[in-house]
């Protein structure tokens, strides 16, 4: 049996590495054989996975944990989807805050299971916005130090570095970022893609079919910065659903907007952030509304809004702030409880997590 080709997509929060991995299995699907991929997080009721579902791609899901500590369960995973789905490649992402699985995951599949994987480049995706933290004009988008820090150890990290979202930049901007990332990581290739647009995606297909991981020794220096790094993030999940007390349909995109919207007041009240923030809503038949918002200075965006009213809502809300667990929780509360009264909604939560890096128990 041909070893299965496995990636690892790696990349800050709202860098877009659920998008590059659509795109990219799409595109492999039609030139190379079936691509699946694996949403990873360290929470469950992933809006990954749903989105992933929707374009048809083949998607397993493994929560509670990054892959680094969950390697029997990634294993078993890839095999199930090699002989169900017959996929002949599968890529994972790893949280965005998320460093060393080079170390903790394809170098255990190098020495345990050389025989079952060929290790496609570590890839790691970052975007304009982000990478301008670390660039001569060092940008203020109010997130702390401690996190560009983790920024730079993913890129020192990658086999390969994508550069997202590259149709938001003209020409001579793009290339001066191309430029920065040559001289911040020497010796690691660059490629430029927009997984919105779906361009560069076939040039990405070649190079991670034609090359494998360099199996560079990188440990994470697990340090004192590291745990400030972590300690600064926040984990939030819920899964809930709305209905009008009236029965009536209306502007559910409207709901989903004002709630987003009550969110980044609730933050910019307490001086808070939220590096990324993803929501997934349908109102049934297909209709759904998948929002994002990479953080309080910038407008949603949104890759898909409901076409018509309804009187239903079925969402989930992933968010990973800079913000400390107890104010997040109650914040999203408060958020959720105004949405409700001005459009007089019923809702039911099924499903609320909320945890930090360092919270007691969490470790």
């Amino acid at each position: 049996m041909e070893p299965i080709r496995f990636m690892v997509v790696s990349g800050f929060l709202g860098a877009g590495k659920t998008t590059t991995m659509i795109a990219l299995a799409e595109h492999l699907c039609d030139t190379y054989g079936e691509a699946a991929i694996i949403a990873n997080d360290l929470g469950a009721n992933l809006v990954d996975t749903h989105l992933t579902q929707l374009t048809g791609c083949t998607v397993a899901e493994i929560g509670n944990e990054c892959i680094c500590y969950q390697m029997d369960n990634l294993v078993d995973q890839v095999r199930r989807l090699r002989d169900k789905a017959n996929a002949v490649f599968v890529m994972s992402d790893i949280p965005g805050c998320g460093v060393g699985a080079l170390d903790h995951v394809y170098h255990p599949l190098a020495r345990d299971h050389a025989d079952e994987f060929t290790l496609a480049p570590f890839t790691v995706i970052t975007d304009p916005e982000r990478l301008r933290m670390i660039m001569p004009e060092k940008a203020d988008i109010h997130l702390p130090e401690e996190l560009v820090y983790l920024l730079k150890l993913q890129l020192e990290e990658a086999d390969l570095v994508v550069l997202n979202k590259c149709d938001l930049l003209d020409e001579p901007t793009r290339e001066r970022y191309v430029s920065f990332l040559h001289e911040a990581c020497p010796d690691i290739p660059v490629l430029c893609i927009s997984a919105k647009e779906r361009t560069g995606i076939d040039e990405l297909a070649r190079f991670v079919l034609d090359h494998t991981s360099a199996l560079k020794n990188f440990s994470v220096r697990y340090d004192e910065k590291f745990d400030q790094a972590e300690a600064k993030l926040t984990w939030y999940n819920r899964r809930l659903y709305l209905k009008t007390n009236s029965g009536e349909a209306i502007d559910m995109n409207a709901v989903v907007d004002d709630l987003i919207e009550e969110i980044r007041l609730g933050l910019i009240e307490r001086k808070r952030n939220v590096p990324h923030l993803k929501t997934f809503a349908t109102g049934g038949e297909g209709d759904v509304n998948k929002a994002s918002l990479i953080g309080v200075d910038y407008d949603i965006e949104y890759a898909q809004q409901m076409a018509e009213p309804h009187d239903t809502l079925r969402m989930i809300i992933n968010a990973r702030a800079v913000c400390e667990s107890r104010p997040l929780a109650r914040l999203m509360d408060d958020a959720l409880d105004e949405v409700c009264d001005r459009y007089d909604l019923d809702c039911q939560v099924f499903f609320t997590e909320c945890f930090g890096m360092m919270d007691e128990g969490r470790r």
